[in-house]
């Protein structure tokens, strides 16, 4: 999985070989130039879905198109929650993202008894970093790690169809994978026990406004083009050879 935001990118990462495209409201930070993603509305999510689905389209790709819910689109109620996953679906989401466990597992039964598969994000979520107390490692202690395994589970009986583990103990990512056998995951700074991975495609090419993730690698480095960068991508992570399984802090 690789994040794109506009129709040409995601239309060669498809070429590439990666099977899953997240809008990921990461394109505040990366697009837009804001501190977190806080700020990124559902019309802006609306827009660049679109997009997306539009160089999918055009170039017949086979990728799986997932939708970041922004904050505040899905916090007040369910119904609030489906409208917003809605404007996504419509906008030509094949799944809808949301972040957080506990409250939230209601809302992914809600949407997925009404036909929208939900796509569910553990550990570090970042429309909550604040309230995490920064961009931390999640579930290092015993009584988070069983916070963890208590949400995974209940997202997982909620019917969401697949997991992100963003900044998880390698350990216990690999734990919660074994240990959820109907809803794969996909880990980001979390090892390389999980069902697949995720990264920010501008983070992989090299580029960061920021301070890059050490759980980053620079695929362009040694790749000739953005799709060779790309299609190494793809083959260390089928290979397992991309992330080293650990843990790393930002």
């Amino acid at each position: 999985m690789l994040t794109a935001y506009d129709a040409t990118f995601a239309a060669v990462a498809d070429a590439a070989g990666v099977e899953c495209i997240l809008v990921g409201d990461s394109l505040g930070m990366v697009c837009q130039g804001l501190s977190s993603t806080v700020g990124v509305s559902l019309e802006t999510m609306r827009h660049h879905t679109e997009c997306v689905a539009n160089g999918l389209r055009r170039s017949q790709a086979t990728a799986w198109l997932i939708g970041d819910l922004p904050f505040g689109s899905y916090h007040e109620s369910k119904e609030q929650a489906l409208r917003s996953a809605v404007v996504l679906m419509q906008a030509g989401a094949h799944m809808v993202k949301l972040e957080g466990g506990g409250w939230t597992t209601e809302t992914v039964r809600f949407l997925v008894e009404r036909g929208i598969p939900v796509c569910a994000h553990l550990g570090l979520t970042p429309q909550t970093v604040h309230a995490l107390g920064g961009y931390r490692v999640q579930g290092k202690t015993d009584e988070s790690a069983a916070v963890l395994r208590r949400e995974a589970s209940a997202l997982q009986d909620a019917g969401a169809s697949m997991l992100v583990l963003e900044m998880v103990p390698a350990a216990l990512s690999g734990e919660l994978t074994q240990q959820l056998t109907r809803c794969p995951t996909i880990g980001i700074g979390a090892g390389n026990g999980t069902s697949g991975q995720v990264l920010v495609l501008h983070d992989m090419l090299g580029m960061n406004l920021g301070k890059m993730p050490k759980f980053v690698h620079n695929f362009m480095e040694d790749a000739h083009s953005v799709r060779g960068a790309m299609e190494a991508y793809v083959h260390a992570v089928k290979d397992g050879s991309f992330p080293v399984n650990a843990t790393h802090a930002w």
